[in-house]
């Protein structure tokens, strides 16, 4: 049987090089530099939903217009 997330859990990661601090909430996902509040999260809605494929794949085609 799978434990219930029922509070946050935090994890280090290091992403090229660089310290990353992933939080795992009930609402979702937080992914922030470490020693800064401010990141990228996505909600489990949005994931189970496919809105994050599409926020996603958004992003890349406006990443490309700058050029």
């Amino acid at each position: 049987m799978a434990t219930k997330l029922d509070k946050s859990l935090k994890r280090e990661l290091d992403i090229n090089g660089e310290a990353w601090m992933l939080t795992i909430a009930p609402e979702g996902l937080k992914l922030v530099p470490k020693g800064k509040r401010n990141g990228h999260e996505l909600a489990w809605k949005d994931i189970i939903s496919g809105g994050a494929a599409l926020t996603g794949a958004l992003g890349a085609s406006l990443d490309k217009g700058e050029d």
